[in-house]
């Protein structure tokens, strides 16, 4: 299976710097998982597009996958409370 490529909108930067460090960190590295595999078993296909969730702790990490190029957007991340606004 091929790596797919991450690609982060700036909204995502600025909502990861605005996150502690060691959460942060761990966001990261769900993040980095995902390119070997973009569908894990812990994620949730939303119902809008073609989203999918994956839960970090008490953040959620949004995402929609571009199978033809092998990129995954990574579209917003938050606190579970707010990301889905």
């Amino acid at each position: 299976m091929e790596r797919y490529s991450l690609e982060f909108t700036k909204s995502v930067r600025k909502d990861l710097k605005k996150i502690g460090k060691r959460d942060a960190s761990r966001i990261l590295k769900a993040i980095d998982r995902l390119e070997a595999n973009p569908c894990p078993a812990s994620c949730k296909k939303l119902t809008d597009r073609e989203l999918y969730r994956i839960r970090v702790g008490n953040y959620r990490v949004v995402y929609e996958i571009f199978d033809r190029r092998l990129v995954i957007m990574i579209v917003k991340v938050g606190d579970r409370r707010d990301v889905y606004r």
